[in-house]
């Protein structure tokens, strides 16, 4: 997504309106130093939800975007106000990076987003769950309203159908992998060599993993929760560490994974410098994938201290994504299919109103008709009258039924002149003109 993009379904007078808009930056758009200013913590969304009113807020390693209902009610902050107001004395540099799609752009971003199509490391398995958290966290604070939820489930069913229908996720390599793999390709071997990684969370257990399966065999595991890095450390043998103690942890390994979700840096340049005193000359390699940034960026300027970030992964997932292009297409036309499925049930959503009441017409007709022949005929017995009861029931339901599939067809043709007439046929919610006259 280039910077500045804007994409439009139609102008805001267009028949069908847009459902669905999003505006935000992931990493195609804004490099980390933009993206990290503008993520929100596990702890954060809520209140950011409250000040939205309604929306969604997926927040990741990756990009950072916020989804609302076209035109639902607006609440404290608008989209951009929230997101200057996270980036601060970077807003400026913030809001030359953002995109903004809306209507079936934005529906389809985010269907090849919940596929993996849309991440760094192409079919990365973390992105379902993150966008299941984003709707979890939304519907928590009140601030996911019926139409928006929709579309998000839709898009976790595209995500899961893309995992069990095509290879796209098959042997697929994680942030955390591809970091270990920059590890392996600087050290050669990773046997023998000692990893710390910081952050006991899903990145830090994937990363523990992976490093296991290389055969590095001393892990050192820290995490602001102690018994957190307990747990994880003790399924691989590894030992736990409080980040108090990184000073000296960094002082002995050879390679440091970092992936916690703190709010400022873990590792600080003074750390950095008393480890190295300790080091007699060995080199340190840190890679840096969390977002916000765990690690100073000014360590990177230490001799001796080689500094990786999540952006320098990309050259690395780059080759992962030539591997599995050929499924993409493959993925890409679920995508347009669900696409089309969505978009007819908002277009179906128009004649809701017009079936409920030609089905309330039909009734009230039925019910009308049925009791003045039952009290001709009095002296049915009640299995007699269950009968007849069933029988006028049947009739209306199939008389309607070609009818009201008529009706969603026509809705998701845009036929409105076609609506318009089945609407006076059937003298539903009044003609046009008496529909005009009451809004006025």
């Amino acid at each position: 997504m280039a910077p500045f993009a804007h994409v439009s379904s139609g102008d805001p007078g267009a028949k069908q309106p847009g459902m669905l808009v999003l505006i935000g930056l992931s990493f195609r758009s804004a490099p980390i130093e933009l993206r990290e200013k503008v993520a929100f913590g596990a702890d954060e969304l809520a209140p950011a939800l409250r000040a939205l009113g309604s929306g969604i807020i997926l927040s990741t390693c990756n990009r950072t975007e916020i989804y609302q209902e076209a035109g639902a009610p607006g609440g404290e902050l608008t989209p951009v106000q929230l997101l200057d107001l996270r980036a601060g004395d970077a807003r400026s540099e913030v809001r030359r990076h953002l995109y903004h799609l809306d209507g079936e752009h934005a529906i389809r971003h985010l269907f090849a987003v919940a596929a993996g199509l849309d991440s760094m490391v192409l079919g990365e398995p973390q992105i379902l769950g993150q966008v299941r958290t984003a709707l979890n966290a939304a519907e928590a604070a009140g601030a996911a309203g019926p139409i928006l939820a929709h579309v998000f489930r839709q898009a976790i069913r595209v995500g899961r159908r893309a995992r069990d229908e095509t290879f796209i996720g098959r042997h697929a390599v994680s942030v955390s992998s591809a970091a270990v793999e920059l590890a392996r390709r600087v050290f050669g071997r990773l046997e023998g060599c000692r990893a710390l990684v910081i952050g006991a969370g899903e990145m830090g257990e994937l990363t523990v993993r992976t490093l296991a399966d290389h055969g590095v065999g001393v892990v050192a595991v820290a995490n602001r929760t102690l018994d957190r890095a307990r747990a994880l450390a003790g399924r691989f043998g590894g030992e736990a560490l409080a980040l108090d103690d990184l000073a000296d942890a960094l002082a002995v390994a050879d390679i440091v994974i970092s992936s916690t979700d703190a709010a400022g840096f873990v590792i600080h340049g003074d750390d950095v410098r008393r480890a190295l005193a300790q080091r007699g000359g060995r080199p340190l390699f840190i890679i840096d994938i969390a977002v916000p940034r765990d690690v100073d960026p000014a360590v990177r300027s230490l001799p001796g201290v080689f500094l990786y970030d999540i952006d320098d992964l990309q050259a690395l997932c780059a080759v992962n994504r030539e591997s599995r292009q050929r499924e993409v297409q493959r993925v890409q036309q679920i995508i347009e299919m669900e696409v089309r499925d969505l978009l007819a049930w908002w277009s179906s959503r128009r004649v809701i109103p017009a079936i409920i009441a030609m089905r309330e017409r039909a009734e009230q007709i039925r019910r009308t008709e049925l009791t003045e022949a039952l009290t001709r005929l009095g002296h049915l017995s009640e299995a007699d009258r269950a009968t007849i009861e069933a029988l006028t029931r049947a009739i209306v339901a199939k008389l309607l039924h070609r009818p009201t599939v008529r009706l969603k067809e026509l809705a998701a043709a845009d036929d409105e002149a076609a609506i318009e007439l089945v609407r006076d046929l059937f003298s539903l919610e009044g003609t046009r003109e008496q529909r005009d006259s009451r809004g006025r």
